[in-house]
């Protein structure tokens, strides 16, 4: 057995104890890798639990669905509220604070319903040494962390998930759509819908990773170096369909998560 194997053997056994478990499910790698070995070991006892609120993109949502289930876990949609609080529509540089209390509140009643005391979550080392907010969060709500206590980096997770045969093990990183709004820009639904809109019409072009960010009547269209050809060789009807959505301008750059964030000079949830 391999250090990477021992980790994971690690991971099983730490959830294992705890006999019972609400993993707040993203269908993003961390929380997948979290679920598919609390599932190994929990059985039914493991239920996924997904939020969902205008923040959290159609084809995202489908997806984990569809993770959840080629995992073979229970899995539960939760509908929370962060978009109708105020705090979290001012758009402050720790609005990932407001969501995750609400996420965690909601799973704590969740808890309550099915009498499982434990809620992990997908948090990995390497999210300790960033500016999460959400962690906070985390911390006030007792969620456990079970990637972070057996020193899971990123890497670590996605090398262990191509071993154990999760079809997502490359899959990039998919913050919510209100990453895409300037810190301080008021988040309305107005504008999720319209960078909804323009994600998933570049995704049909077959760009996986990419964001675009919400500037007033601008997008910003982020790719890697890689798929600018795409978008240049697309450009016309990018223009055509952007218009349509709201955008009067389009501009490219170069993709970089957390680019909103450079600004303030921290790194955030994205």
């Amino acid at each position: 057995m391999n250090e990477l194997e021992q980790k994971y053997q690690k991971l099983k056994d730490s959830i294992k104890k705890l006999g019972s478990a609400i993993v707040a499910f993203s269908g993003g790698i961390d929380s997948a890798l979290v679920l598919k070995a609390a599932h190994e070991v929990l059985g039914g006892n493991a239920v996924a639990a997904t939020a969902d609120s205008p923040s959290l993109p159609r084809r995202e949502l489908e997806e984990a669905k569809k993770i959840a289930k080629s995992i073979g876990a229970r899995h539960v949609i939760i509908n929370t509220e962060e978009t109708q609080k105020e705090e979290y529509l001012k758009n402050p540089n720790n609005r990932c604070y407001y969501c995750k209390t609400e996420l965690y509140s909601k799973l704590k009643e969740v808890s309550n319903d099915l009498n499982i005391s434990n809620i992990l979550n997908g948090t990995n080392l390497d999210d300790i040494s960033d500016y999460r907010p959400g962690l906070k969060a985390a911390d006030e709500n007792n969620v456990i962390s079970p990637l972070k206590d057996a020193k899971f980096t990123k890497k670590d997770v996605r090398e262990i998930a191509k071993h154990l045969g999760l079809e997502i093990w490359d899959k990039p990183s998919s913050p919510c759509l209100s990453s895409r709004v300037p810190y301080g820009h008021k988040i309305t639904m107005h504008k999720l819908s319209m960078i909804e809109k323009a994600e998933n019409f570049l995704r049909d072009l077959g760009i996986k990773e990419l964001r675009v960010r919400h500037f007033g009547n601008g997008a910003r269209v982020e790719v890697n170096d890689a798929d600018k050809k795409t978008v240049s060789g697309n450009i016309n009807s990018i223009n055509k369909k952007f218009e349509e959505i709201g955008f009067s301008k389009v501009e490219v750059a170069n993709f970089r998560s957390g680019n909103l964030n450079v600004v303030l000079n921290v790194r955030a949830e994205d």
